[in-house]
């Protein structure tokens, strides 16, 4: 595809206008302030008229429960364990594999719907999830979860077999679309041992590992109880977690020797703010950490607790929420905001090559319809991006070069089955429970 006389966020997410940009064998082979000449334009096939449009780097999802689709509007108005002891954690008990692909799918399809191309993603069933995400286009980096309350060797837990198996099965499986992480759900559902033979094996691997971390205050002060006045990020650096490439995901109430800690590890802290005020567990000390030079991306979580993948909704909390809570506007600017869901969501993946709209880099793009009233006038279209933009105004999202959302359409998923599927689904199951 050529994008024709279209403006851009390019690489540094600066706005360029008139700009020509040339698709070809899944990456951005050409990005121009005039048409390829002649014979060179027409190998890059459709034109697309970029009157009235914005192209920008595609989102990345970087903490998601994919199936839980399934429980969007279920579990409600409820703290985080009971939400989890009471609602979540018996209603997954009865959800099938199939439970897990159809749910699956129906994300990957609002996903690409709202311009994301790539999510990071604990569950269960990797098979069925990994057939979905394959079938949708779309990318993803994908772990097995198990909750390993009993302390003895990962040897001798299933999820053990299990990793070893998708590692070699899918892992840079459709294109590198697919990776494999390690998981450890959290320090409280979880044992050292067990934790550090995880954490040995990823090592080992050179694998990433992605994880739960202060999600709420409760969670935190029990584990610095629990384990010698030690933090979750603590406890887990002293076992030997974060020696690989870890997104830890929340984070809401982390300490400024937590930082150190990320910074020294290259931990990627998941900001979920959607999902973390809906359960009222806080929200990620974003400002401090951007402060000290964490990286920091962003997440939509599970439809359980969000409940929407618009990851827009998410960006627009993000760049808002710490100036009112700090009282200054200064903080958390759209640009670190937008990086956040672009090019550090990426590289919280591993997919170092993704996340940018440059030359070489992978076609992951979406386009947005900036023609409405919202978008007018066009004064700094970054912010426009960050505060008057929504996700109804992207129009076409690409993944690796291919287009997987256009105007309304979905050509590699049967939304309409995906939903029915889906609703049947969570009506037998809230029968079961």
């Amino acid at each position: 595809m050529l994008f024709a006389d279209i403006d851009i966020l390019d690489e540094n997410l600066d706005h360029r206008s008139h700009r020509w940009v040339g698709v070809k064998d899944g990456r951005i082979a050409y990005i121009g302030d005039a048409a390829p000449a002649g014979a060179e334009a027409d190998a890059y096939g459709e034109v697309y008229d970029g009157r009235g449009k914005l192209l920008m780097p595609a989102f990345y999802n970087a903490h998601a429960h994919a199936p839980m689709t399934l429980l969007r509007g279920y579990a409600e108005n409820l703290p985080l364990q009971a939400w989890l002891n009471d609602m979540v954690w018996p209603f997954e008990a009865k959800m099938t594999p199939e439970d897990n692909y159809w749910g699956t799918l129906l994300s990957c399809a609002e996903m690409a719907r709202y311009g994301v191309v790539s999510f990071s993603d604990m569950y269960y069933h990797t098979d069925e999830r990994v057939r979905a995400v394959v079938e949708s286009g779309l990318k993803a980096n994908v772990c097995e979860s198990e909750l390993y309350f009993e302390p003895k060797p990962f040897s001798q837990y299933n999820a053990c077999a299990l990793c070893e198996e998708y590692v070699d099965k899918y892992h840079g499986a459709a294109d590198g679309r697919i990776l494999i992480d390690y998981n450890i759900h959290a320090e409280y559902t979880s044992n050292p041992q067990t934790c550090a033979d995880i954490a040995a094996v990823t090592k080992e691997k050179g694998l990433r590992m992605h994880l739960h971390a202060s999600e709420t205050r409760s969670e935190h002060e029990e584990c610095k109880q629990r384990h010698d006045g030690m933090t979750p990020i603590q406890y887990f650096e002293s076992i030997g977690v974060l020696d690989s490439p870890t997104t830890a995901a929340h984070c809401t109430w982390c300490e400024p020797a937590d930082f150190d800690i990320m910074v020294e590890h290259g931990v990627f802290v998941a900001a979920n703010p959607a999902s973390n005020m809906k359960l009222g567990s806080g929200y990620a000390p974003v400002p401090a950490m951007l402060e000290r030079g964490v990286n920091v991306c962003l997440g939509t979580d599970g439809m359980a607790s969000n409940n929407n993948h618009d990851m827009m909704q998410d960006l627009y909390l993000l760049a808002l929420l710490y100036k009112g809570s700090t009282n200054d506007p200064s903080v958390v600017t759209p640009k670190q905001a937008l990086a956040a869901a672009t090019r550090m969501g990426a590289l919280s993946q591993g997919r170092e090559d993704c996340g940018q709209v440059k030359e070489g880099m992978k076609a992951d793009l979406c386009v947005l319809d900036v023609t409405g009233p919202s978008w007018a006038p066009m004064t700094n279209p970054l912010v426009n991006v960050v505060y008057a933009g929504h996700g109804s105004d992207v129009c076409l999202t690409m993944s690796d070069g291919a287009v997987v959302y256009r105007d309304g359409a979905f050509p590699t998923i049967d939304v309409e089955r995906a939903k029915a599927e889906v609703g049947e689904r969570t009506k037998r199951i809230i029968a079961e429970v």
